[in-house]
Formats: structure tokens, sequence, C-alpha cells
């Protein structure tokens, strides 16, 4: 592939610095003693007791990501991990230039070479060791006593050009900002902010988990049974055993037998995987967090989730109040609870409790709902709530008490016939959490499998198989449970504010690059 002009530039760049003598991938530790963020949040400028001073020394690392030359002066803008920070090179603090023909023999020589030759380019990783003092502009800066080359960019980054808040002949394609995630999260301003909220989340979380007591743990993965779930799966082969498997759509079975085998919490957060479309909310692989706790209902998770999200919210934001879109949606507990039939009652006027299945599906197909003669009665609620209700409910709100036909891991609700103890939570019309009081009877657990047996049979491509092994542990025992998934991308959309679920992906899933 033909090089452009500026990529050749470096490359010769790069050949000088070797000729110099000066390695431009260095394989030494460089020991950084100071981040541009603390240093300009703390500085004091003739206060010796302060941390950051007129004249503490310092070494700093990062991308040099503008330069320019004044006189006998040259100012560097550095970016590191942190934040950005301008570093000041004086000529005065070189020794003269190598004569033409010879080759620099000392740091300083070399240093002079690089900087005042314009060896270094945009994106190069520099290293700095100098002090730190206040310029007559009065910017907190570097004075650089010493320069080294850490490592040399090989290809120009695209240069960002602010103007009134406004980004100019910026890197703004989504395609290629998805695709090129380490030069968005270079180039443009706030991007690294939004996934080390998300880190943030997932962070507050296990901290919740584990002040409860509960036990993170790891299940498989590659699975001979894809369960747990409503979905497609992807398929794979195990070439030694010979055998078909299925990527995780969900860790549901794999924890609940371990409440079987005695632990009273656990919980994992981790990729699920399912065959199913892209859009702006979803990715084929995503990160769910799933929690079990014994001795407990869904009452009990319902009050635990609206607690735990405030408490995550304040961790990202240092409110619970959130500006999604056009609204603003508040995280403070407590969250309204209401049953899913009386959703579809309130925005529609449809009384289905009372309905019959073919009744139920003349008012789908007033809805537009597409293929009902493949669905039951609880997937035609579903999908109706889907149609009319779901994308209502802005502030987060409990929809709870779905159809059986919809909860096959479910327990029947203790007053409602026909009826599962089961809450989702919407938040801005989105689904964020499905929970349960786990079914724990084997028998009809068993009895629940063979009904989505019968729904597949119909038509129904995301209906589950039974799980043999699962009836098996549940046969042994397993306690009252109340178990949760909430969706980590979905979450940290809504907590930072962000229209899409590829913008809280590092890597989102792409079609393959021409």
């Amino acid at each position: 592939m033909a090089l452009s002009e500026q990529e050749q530039v470096r490359r010769q760049s790069l050949q000088t610095m070797r000729d110099m003598g000066i390695n431009p991938y260095p394989a030494e530790e460089y020991v950084v003693t100071g981040y541009s963020t603390d240093i300009k949040a703390a500085f004091q400028d003739d206060d010796e007791t302060a941390q950051w001073h007129t004249g503490t020394p310092v070494r700093i690392a990062g991308r040099l990501m503008s330069r320019r030359i004044m006189g006998k002066a040259s100012f560097i803008e550095l970016q590191d991990s942190k934040g950005r920070i301008q570093v000041y090179v004086s000529r005065d603090d070189i020794q003269a230039p190598v004569p033409e023909g010879e080759q620099p023999t000392t740091v300083e020589q070399q240093m002079y070479n690089v900087v005042f030759k314009k060896l270094l380019d945009i994106g190069d990783f520099i290293g700095i060791e100098g002090f730190v003092f206040r310029t007559q502009m009065g910017e907190i800066s570097v004075h650089a006593k010493q320069l080294t080359v850490l490592a040399k960019s090989l290809r120009p980054l695209p240069i960002v050009k602010y103007k009134d808040g406004v980004a100019y002949d910026g890197f703004n394609d989504p395609e290629q900002r998805y695709r090129q995630r380490y030069v968005d999260l270079v180039v443009n301003e706030g991007v690294k902010s939004v996934f080390l909220k998300r880190a943030t989340i997932i962070r507050t979380m296990r901290q919740v988990f584990d002040e409860a007591g509960y036990t993170e743990v790891e299940t498989p993965i590659l699975q001979q049974i894809a369960g747990g779930a409503s979905a497609r799966p992807f398929i794979t082969h195990h070439n030694a055993l010979d055998v078909d498997m299925y990527l995780r759509i969900a860790t549901e079975l794999y924890l609940k037998r371990l409440i079987v085998g005695g632990f009273e919490g656990v919980y994992e957060i981790g990729r699920n995987f399912r065959n199913e479309g892209m859009d702006r909310s979803h990715n084929p692989e995503f990160t769910c967090m799933e929690l079990y706790v014994s001795y407990k209902d869904y009452n009990w998770m319902m009050t635990f989730t609206e607690q735990l999200l405030e408490r995550i919210a304040i961790a990202v934001n240092g409110t619970t109040k959130v500006q999604i879109g056009d609204h603003e949606v508040d995280f403070k507990a407590p969250y309204r609870r209401l049953p899913i039939l009386d959703a579809i009652k309130e925005k529609t006027g449809y009384d289905l409790s009372t309905m019959s299945e073919d009744e139920v599906r003349e008012v789908a197909k007033k809805y537009g709902v597409e293929d009902t003669d493949k669905m039951g009665k609880g997937k035609l609620i579903d999908e109706i709530f889907g149609e009319t209700c779901e994308g209502t409910f802005i502030q987060p709100t409990f929809i709870t008490d779905y159809p059986v036909e919809m909860s096959p891991l479910t327990k029947m609700h203790r007053s409602k016939a026909g009826l599962t103890e089961r809450f989702e939570l919407m938040v801005n019309g989105k689904e964020v959490a499905n929970a349960y009081s786990e079914l724990n009877d084997p028998i009809d657990q068993y009895e629940r499998f063979v009904e989505q047996m019968k729904l597949a049979d119909k038509g129904d491509d995301e209906a589950m198989v039974i799980d043999h092994d699962f009836v098996r542990a549940l046969e042994y025992g397993m306690p009252p449970t109340s178990g949760i998934g909430i969706g980590i991308d979905r979450l940290a959309i809504f907590l930072t504010g962000q229209p899409t679920i590829q913008e809280v992906l590092l890597f989102p899933t792409m079609k393959p690059e021409a």
C-alpha cells in the first residue's frame, strides 16, 4: 500500500533518529512521577509545602499533541492518561547544535536535534524530566531538562480544532470511530470519560454485592444447551468432542446450580452472546450482570435494585439525576411498580386479563404485531406491551407479574392465576433489568420446558429447550431464591447520556471492513 507524504516523512524521521543512536522504541521502564491534571489541580506557585510548586522536579510521559517553536523556545502540549499539560523547552538548556556531518554525542545534543530539527511528530510518545513552574502567561507548565523518545508514531493523527465548543476537521464518522477506537480515544474529547464512567458502574456494582456478602463466580461461556433466556444462539463446534456447542445467551441456569450447591448469594458480570440483529440499542455480544440470592423473592429484589441503581448513579455522576436525550431521569428510590396487564389497560383501554387467546391475537393485530399465529397468549401480551407501552416509561418503573408463557423459569404468582412473580425495570422506554422469584419446583420446571418445546414446534425460534441436568439439579432441592439480570451496556447508555450502545462499547460488532 502506498504511503502518504506524511507517512514517508515520519519514516524518514524514524531512520534519522536511529542514525543518531536514538532508539525510538526503547525497552527500559520510564518512571512517571506526576500527571497533568494532578499537577495543575494542586499547584501552588511558591508554597514549598504544597505537593506541586515552582521548582518541584517531575517526570511525565504521554503523546505530543501540538508543538510550536518560537525562537529559542519550543512549546509542546503533552497528553497523558489523565489530561494535557504544556511543556517548555529552551535552547539555553541544551548544548549547541551538532556540526553538519557529525553525530550527536550527548543526551543534550540528541535532545536539541530531536526538538529543534523537528524530528518529533504529532502523536509521538515522549518522556519529559524537568520541573514545574508557571509561565509569564500564567499557564502551569513543565520546564523540560531532558526529553526521551518513547515511541514514534508512523501515522498522522487527525487534528481536531475547536471553535465555540464545536469540533472542526474532526474524526467524526461513527463507523470510522468505532473501527479505530484507539484514534477516537486520543483525539475526541469526552470519549475516554464515557468508558471511565462505565468502569465506575461495574466497580460500584461489585462493591455493593461484596458488601452484602455475595460471591463473584465464573460459569461456562461454551455450553451444550443454550439456556436461561429466550434468544437465538451462536453455534460453534468442539473438534475434540465432535459436538456442536453454543455461546451462552445467559448465565442463569449455571448460577442457580450454585445456589443448589449451597452458595447463599452468587453473581457474575460477563459477556453473553445472542445471534440477533444490531441496532442503536443491541449488539450481538453484550455485558450482563446476573445475581441470585437465597431466601428472597421478587419484592425484595425490587427494593434491592432501586437502592443499587441509586448508589451507582451517584457514584458515576454525583447525583441521582441524569439527562438522557430530552428527558431528565431520576434514579432516586423508590420506583413505581405496575403490573403489565394494568400497564396495557392504562395505555390502550383493553383489559387482556379477561380475554381468550384468540381475542388477544385480534388486539395484537390492531397494533401491528406480525406473525401472531406463531405466538401463544403470553408472547402476544408481551408484543402488545412492546408496541403500546414500553417506550412510554421514562422514569424508572418496575413492570411486574408477567404471563407464565413468557416466564418459563419463574414462580407462579402467589395470588394471580396464570401470572408469575417477575418484573422488568424500564428506564427511558427501554428494559434495563429482568428479575424473578425463581422457580424451584422441579416438576413444574420440567412441565414449563415441555410447553416451551411446543412453542418451538409452532415456529418460535427463541423458545427454550429442555435442560435435563438443570431439572436434575432442582430435584436435589433449591431454596426459595430471587434472581436478576441487569444489562450493563444499556445502563451505561443511560448513566453517561449516550445515544447508542455503540458509544459505550469500546469495540462494537461491525460488518467486515472493505
